[in-house]
């Protein structure tokens, strides 16, 4: 028996990544939802599919996870901040406003 779990944000999750594999030149935001969903997934029991597609962004991009982070601090540092919708963070914050 396996003990591989899906994520409960697979679906929305499958989506972004899909978007990103095949950005030739990301812009902030595809940055930052990489980071995003590389630390969600670190550790996570499963999601082997995911997880080798953000390593393939990665490749792809031809960016270390170290450069990833470091690039998305500075996008960060500089006031960025996304739309507020649902559909570019999931899982970010996007529901906390009142």
């Amino acid at each position: 028996m396996s003990n591989e779990q899906t994520h409960p944000l697979h679906e929305t999750d499958k989506n972004i990544v899909d978007s990103l594999i095949s950005k030739e030149i990301p812009e902030d935001l595809d940055f930052i939802n990489l980071a995003r969903l590389i630390n969600r997934y670190n550790g996570f029991p499963g999601e082997i599919e995911i997880k080798n597609d953000i390593e393939k962004i990665l490749k792809f991009w031809k960016i270390t996870k170290n450069e990833l982070f470091s690039n998305t601090k500075k996008i960060w540092s500089k006031s960025f901040r996304p739309s507020n919708t649902n559909k570019d963070l999931v899982g970010s914050g996007f529901d906390t406003s009142n």
